[in-house]
């Protein structure tokens, strides 16, 4: 969804916008018209170059051919997209939607001191733009409210609350928060850049994630969780959209719009019964509306991150974003080693431990996650997590072997002291292990 900002004055653009993506065409402006074309250059055509080059319709090499087609035709009314065309470059409705979204990024609201290149992303909730900072010469992600919510003061607050929770943060895994602010009636948050791609991007690239290495990115995550929670916050909102590869293999987890202070109270109370999260990979307290949200909630979002890339599905699926959600509150989970053969068990047991209903029973903190993470990925026994036992069960293998022992031990009465005496051995050891078991 793109931002319509105050002014329809285009923002300069730097000399290289491409610089932080190597390998990605840099354009340089073309000469062109505005909403119909002219013979004179304007920043609409640029966009639309950027555009063309950026999406992979044409190479640089003839975006200039065409620039330079329409400077030796300047005594003539002839217009960018027109040379385009016959040049056999776009077709005419490439052409029109290319020029609506160029009109559209044409708009990005100005902040001083930052000059725009391109939108990254939108969601419903925001408008994500790469820009670059003057003052440093560094590229940055600012952003933006959309315009309809800038008078919604529900939204703004909650737009500024992810800002400063943000700010509250320092974490390498953590994306970094930079500035906040408001120009006019837009609200914008400027961010560390992060070149690479999403989790989610790198999972439907892969389809499924080696076990080792998405041990390696979950423990990242971890490492950010950790601190979040120390400071106070649940992000509320873990998925693989807001897990950042960086192209150095770097993890940093973004997006705290939904992320709580843990202390806040009356926020708490104010979402009581109020679901929020991201079906897929939200916990049950949550699907709840609990008001004590803990670590454990965001530990659950976590393992059911982790579950997706080992299996390549999210771990409930259903009609609606109701049904998903019942099927978190109510469903077993089909362990990933069941779905996909040759996970090991050590890492099946992890994503079943971070993933029981009741929060109690999973891990109570990132750095119990981390330390099991830390023996799996050393082909060492967990310390937190382990395989369910049936206790019900195991009494009545005892109950049935001694009975077995009773029967061989109606025998002629030179054996039966013997007899008696395995029998009771027998039945201590087992006593013994099952409490020993419990006490675990």
């Amino acid at each position: 969804m793109s931002t319509q900002p105050p002014s329809s004055t285009p923002p300069p653009q730097p000399s290289n916008p491409g610089a932080g993506r190597p390998g990605q065409p840099t354009p340089e402006s073309a000469a062109a018209s505005d909403s119909g074309g002219s013979r004179s250059g304007s920043a609409s055509d640029s966009l639309l170059a950027r555009l063309i080059v950026e999406r992979g319709l044409a190479p640089q090499s003839e975006i200039d051919a065409a620039v330079a087609a329409l400077r030796a035709n300047a005594g003539q009314a002839r217009i960018f997209g027109d040379i385009l065309i016959d040049a056999q470059i776009i077709t005419r409705r490439q052409l029109a939607r290319l020029r609506n979204e160029a009109e559209s990024d044409k708009t990005i609201l100005r902040i001083p001191g930052f000059q725009m290149i391109r939108k990254l992303g939108a969601g419903a909730m925001a408008t994500v733009y790469l820009a670059k900072q003057v003052s440093l010469d560094r590229l940055v992600a600012v952003k933006i409210l959309p315009k309809q919510f800038s008078t919604d003061q529900a939204f703004i607050e909650r737009f500024y609350r992810e800002g400063q929770a943000a700010a509250r943060l320092s974490d390498p895994n953590i994306v970094g928060a930079l500035e906040l602010g408001r120009v006019g009636d837009q609200h914008y948050f400027v961010m560390e850049y992060v070149d690479g791609e999403t989790l989610h991007d790198k999972i439907v690239a892969s389809k499924r994630i080696k076990d080792k290495d998405a041990l390696a990115i979950v423990r990242q995550v971890a490492s950010a969780l950790k601190h979040a929670h120390a400071a106070g916050f649940v992000h509320r909102d873990i998925k693989p959209k807001n897990i950042m590869i960086t192209r150095a293999g770097g993890v940093k987890l973004a997006d705290l719009g939904l992320a709580r202070a843990m202390s806040d109270k009356k926020t708490a109370e104010a979402e009581r019964h109020k679901a929020f999260g991201t079906p897929y990979y939200i916990s049950p307290e949550q699907v709840r509306g609990a008001v004590d949200l803990g670590p454990p909630a965001d530990i659950y979002g976590l393992g059911a991150t982790l579950f997706h890339m080992l299996t390549g599905r999210v771990p409930f699926e259903g009609r609606d974003p109701t049904e998903v959600m019942r099927h978190h509150l109510e469903s077993p989970l089909v362990p990933p080693d069941q779905i996909v053969p040759g996970i090991p068990q050590s890492t099946a047991e992890i994503v079943e431990m971070m993933m029981q209903k009741k929060a109690k029973d999973r891990y109570q903190s990132a750095m119990e996650l981390i330390e099991d993470i830390d023996l799996a990925i050393a082909g060492q026994p967990l310390r937190y997590a382990r395989a369910e036992i049936n206790i019900a069960d195991i009494a009545s293998q005892v109950e049935g072997t001694a009975q077995t022992e009773i029967q061989e031990s109606a025998r002629p009465d030179h054996e039966s002291i013997l007899g008696k005496v395995a029998i009771a051995g027998l039945a201590a050891l087992c006593i013994l292990l099952i409490v020993l078991l419990i006490l675990k």
